[in-house]
C-alpha cells in the first residue's frame, strides 16, 4: 500500500522547501493541488520552481472553499480524502501540497486525518512556517529565554488572546485587518506586518497605524511585549 504525504512547501520562497519534501514529490506518482486549477494554485507555483519535474506528473486539482460553513467544509475535505484515496487504491504514491507548514492551521489535516481512518498510511513533511519566514523577514526573534509564544486566528475574535504575555502571532486576518488594527490599537500593542512574505511583492511594516485596511490575504502580523 502507497502512502499520502502531506508536503508543506514553505512560505513563499523555493529555496525554502525542504530537501525532504523535494525528494518525496519527486518520488510520488501523483501531486494533489489545493485550488480549482492547479496552475493559479500558489502552493503549486512554489513547488514547480523547486521541482520542475512534477510538471510531468499527475496533477490533480483538489477544490477547498473558502468558507467557514461546516457542511460545506466537511462535504470538500470528504471530497479529497476520496480523490487521494482513489490514486492509493490504484498503488500510486501521493503528495498533497500545502501552503507553509502542513500542521499549522491547513486544510489539508481534515483530509489527512479522513484518509488515516480509512486505513491508508499518511505521512507530514515539515515546511518552514509562514511566521518563523516573517520574523526572518523582519530581522528578529519571535522568543527570548522564558517568553511565551501564541499563535491567534485573527479572522476570529482575538481579544484576549493579545491579552497572553509574551509575542502573538497573528495569522489569517484576511479582510478583517481593519478590526484588528483597531483591537491592537485598543490594547496599546504594536504589531509588525509582513504582507507577502518570501513572495513577489513582499512589504514590511513596523508600525500598525501604517498597515493599511485593504492588506492583502498573505499578511500576517507579529506583537511583541518589548517592541
Amino acid at each position: 500500500m502507497k502512502c499520502l504525504y502531506g508536503i508543506g512547501v514553505g512560505p513563499g520562497d523555493p529555496e525554502l522547501m525542504t530537501m525532504l519534501a523535494v525528494r518525496t514529490m519527486r518520488e510520488s506518482d501523483v501531486i494533489l493541488v489545493p485550488g480549482e486549477t492547479p496552475a493559479k494554485s500558489v502552493a503549486y507555483q512554489i513547488a514547480s520552481k523547486a521541482c520542475p519535474e512534477i510538471k510531468e506528473k499527475e496533477i490533480i486539482a483538489v477544490p477547498m472553499p473558502m468558507t467557514k460553513d461546516p457542511e460545506i467544509l466537511r462535504a470538500s475535505h470528504e471530497a479529497g480524502a476520496d480523490t487521494a484515496i482513489r490514486f492509493l487504491d490504484e498503488g500510486k504514491q501521493v503528495s498533497f501540497l500545502t501552503l507553509g507548514d502542513p500542521t499549522i492551521y491547513s486544510t489539508y489535516m481534515y483530509v489527512h486525518r479522513i484518509v488515516g481512518s480509512r486505513g491508508y498510511e499518511t505521512r507530514i513533511i515539515n515546511g518552514i512556517t509562514s511566521f518563523c519566514a516573517a520574523a526572518s523577514r523582519l530581522n528578529m526573534s519571535l522568543t527570548e529565554n522564558s517568553d511565551e509564544l501564541h499563535v491567534l486566528p485573527a479572522s476570529y475574535q482575538i481579544e484576549e488572546g493579545l491579552l497572553l504575555p509574551g509575542t502573538k502571532v497573528l495569522m489569517k486576518a484576511g479582510k478583517k485587518m481593519a478590526e484588528v488594527k483597531s483591537q491592537l490599537e485598543a490594547a496599546g500593542k504594536n504589531g509588525f506586518m509582513v504582507e507577502n512574505c518570501c513572495m513577489e511583492g513582499e512589504k514590511i511594516y513596523s508600525r500598525t497605524k501604517d498597515i493599511p485596511d485593504n492588506a492583502g490575504y498573505f499578511s500576517l502580523l507579529i506583537v511583541k511585549e518589548d517592541l
